[in-house]
């Protein structure tokens, strides 16, 4: 297969990354980028050689894959468009509005035998690709991400600006349905929940402890594993993986020195240029993407519980 004719829909702060990683990888033709803001448009179409159109719909039969970079709201009017006509499609997370949306993009790509990836980026942490290598059964996952304030991304709550990141990679690595969640959260800064704090109980017995924050002086974006003999660390700032384990899994412990720690450091790669890399690999190859329209969804539907029990039961009533 020669290369693929990629477009991206939406060039703000984050669409604009997308054009420039399809800009630059081999296996990718820019074709064109599409913005409603012509001067917005423009400059990142003269930035990367290409061409600016205000209507992504001019783009059939000149594309075979785009990334939509889009406020969610458009998500599904914009993907189904492209799904319906056969082209693959990334689209950025949450991966729709409604969980009913999420259904019909996952048929409509079924139906057109279209690729639909979501763009849960922190899948491609390096730090979170090597856990599956010491990972066995959780038990127990405690995960901290915090965030300064910012306004880009305020229009929706923390749960599914941030914490729907480790919703998604909890929900992968434990691979158990969940049998309750007990959430609590408070708007700060806003009129949504801006700090929240969920404990969610899976069929299998594992409990997850999931707090995120965008009201922090700090950033922080940890999450801690605990299962039989060994207690795992990822930073994902970092990209760093930390394992403490019995030296003899045979013996009762008696003191520290009986625990091995060993910490792996990860180059500071491009996510973002691994998750595109990663989707037109998928494209090339007919393979499964990492994150499927299924994975988006479930993602999706538990941010959307805890949204709506924290909404139904607000803190002080």
């Amino acid at each position: 297969m020669g290369k693929i004719r990629t477009a991206v829909v939406g060039t703000g702060y984050l669409g604009r990354f997308h054009a420039q990683k399809y800009a630059s990888l081999e296996s990718s033709e820019l074709v064109a980028v599409a913005e409603i803001d012509r001067e917005q448009g423009e400059r990142v179409a003269t930035e990367l050689n290409t061409r600016w159109v205000e209507d992504y719909t001019t783009l059939i039969g000149e594309v075979d894959a785009v990334s939509i970079v889009v406020p969610t709201q458009l998500h599904h009017e914009v993907a189904s468009f492209f799904l319906d006509h056969g082209v693959h499609v990334l689209l950025e997370k949450p991966i729709t509005v409604t969980v009913e949306q999420a259904e019909d993009l996952i048929l409509r790509g079924r139906q057109s035998e279209a690729i639909l990836q979501v763009g849960h980026l922190e899948r491609f942490n390096p730090a979170v690709q090597a856990l599956s290598s010491v990972l066995e059964a959780p038990l127990f996952i405690e995960s901290h991400r915090l965030a300064p304030f910012n306004p880009r991304g305020a229009d929706v709550s923390v749960i599914l600006d941030l914490m729907i990141h480790d919703i998604d990679i909890i929900q992968d690595l434990v691979d158990s349905p969940i049998r309750h969640i007990s959430p609590i959260g408070v708007p700060v800064l806003t009129n949504e929940t801006d700090i929240s704090n969920a404990r969610v109980e899976f069929e299998n017995g594992c409990v997850a402890n999931v707090t995120a924050s965008r009201v922090s002086t700090k950033s922080e974006r940890k999450m801690r594993v605990f299962q039989h003999n060994a207690y795992i660390v990822v930073d994902f700032q970092e990209k760093t993986l930390s394992v403490y384990h019995k030296r003899d899994y045979s013996e009762q412990i008696t003191d520290l020195s009986a625990v091995q720690a060993d910490l792996s450091t990860f180059e500071s790669g491009d996510a973002l240029m691994e998750e595109i890399g990663a989707f037109l690999h998928s494209i090339q190859t007919g393979e499964r993407p990492l994150v499927r329209g299924e994975e988006g969804k479930r993602a999706l539907e538990t941010a959307l519980q805890i949204n709506k029990q924290i909404t139904d039961h607000p803190v002080g009533l």
